[in-house]
């Protein structure tokens, strides 16, 4: 399988922690329902499983922003909950409710019946990565991605979203032996299904600890970071001698960036709680950051857009230049961006990212 030359490497370079001409920007969840142009793709297909099982309708959605905004990279799209459902836990999206789950993982007897799943239910997925590698015709760097080990084990517990968390929190410290189990058979089925979205086309991977935060100090990394870890650890590192960045984000998780600077990976994304300039500081040498501005920004004006975008690149202070690597930001969301956003607001931000981070390197 071959694809176009890539004609702009800087996510990646930044990724890897090489100069860059300007800060590279991507948006967490950048094709999605803020686009009038999804909506109405997502009407076209009928329901959210409809756009994502379809390999033409994710291709067209993941373009969409790209088509907007001078983008530096384009993500799958895809859900995080596409690992359960191939296990056969029967995932649906209602219109205007979040992702439910026809069986829970609650019993003895459910963790015995789980597994790692075969990853031809999840071919719908690795097509759609080569398709949207192959549409991009090398313009940006495709990110793949999953749910995190915990945050998959979270729905699966909880069967959808939770306020309160009480049922996979009951079952963690009721029976820590079953969460376990249930966390490495995630661990196992994450990493071969980034390393399938890595064969297919990826060029970076993200895992999305969406619910890390929720857990008490301790317990996020014995029942959270270390399965982080596993997935890592079984991750190819590089594909026809090219290197594939991985990204690790945590929700909520500023409080552990000392545990999580060691992890055996690229980048660290963070949310808008944590300070760039402290982060890079506790982090040291080891990772790119990636972050973190709120995305509630994005419906101030203009002029408050603009400046919360050059309050965030000062925050990280100057980036490396030159040979050799160092320190360096790729500039996204605090989490992802909300359906309400005005589109002309994300156009204000990414430019303002890029004239502003091309200024901050001008000082130096």
């Amino acid at each position: 399988m071959s694809f176009a030359p890539l004609q702009n490497d800087t996510f990646l370079r930044a990724c890897l922690r090489q100069s860059t001409a300007h800060t590279p920007v991507w948006l967490m969840r950048q094709a999605g329902r803020y686009l009038p142009e999804y909506c109405a793709t997502r009407a076209r297909a009928g329901s959210f499983m409809g756009l994502a099982t379809n390999v033409d309708y994710a291709t067209e959605v993941t373009l969409q922003p790209l088509e907007r905004y001078a983008l530096d990279a384009a993500i799958l799209f895809s859900d995080i909950l596409t690992v359960p459902d191939a296990m056969g836990l029967g995932l649906t999206f209602q219109q205007g409710e979040g992702p439910k789950f026809a069986k829970t993982v609650r019993t003895e007897a459910d963790v015995a019946t789980l597994a790692v799943p075969d990853m031809e239910k999840l071919r719908y997925v690795f097509d759609a990565v080569t398709s949207i590698r192959k549409a991009l015709n090398g313009r940006v760097p495709l990110i793949g991605f999953s749910g995190s080990p915990w945050t998959l084990a979270c729905y699966m517990v909880e069967g959808g979203g939770s306020d309160d968390y009480r049922a996979v929190k009951s079952l963690m410290y009721s029976r820590p032996d079953l969460m376990h189990r249930i966390l490495a058979i995630n661990a196992d089925s994450v990493a071969t299904y980034l390393n399938a979205q890595i064969e297919a086309g990826a060029q970076a991977v993200m895992i999305f600890d969406s619910w890390g935060g929720v857990l008490a100090d301790g317990k996020f990394q014995d029942f959270s970071l270390a399965y982080t870890k596993r997935v890592l650890a079984q991750l190819k590192t590089e594909k026809d001698g090219v290197k594939i960045p991985r990204i690790v984000f945590t929700k909520g998780g500023g409080l552990w960036l000392d545990d999580m600077k060691g992890l055996d990976c690229e980048a660290l994304g963070l949310d808008w709680t944590v300070n760039l300039a402290k982060a890079r500081a506790a982090v040291g040498e080891s990772k790119a950051l990636q972050g973190n501005i709120d995305p509630n920004v994005l419906f101030a004006p203009p002029e408050a857009i603009d400046r919360e975008v050059a309050a965030v690149l000062e925050s990280f202070g100057q980036p490396h230049q030159g040979a050799g690597t160092g320190p360096t930001h790729i500039f996204n969301l605090g989490h992802g961006i909300s359906q309400y956003t005005p589109p002309d607001s994300v156009k204000v931000l990414v430019d303002a990212v890029h004239t502003h981070s091309k200024r901050i390197r001008a000082q130096a």
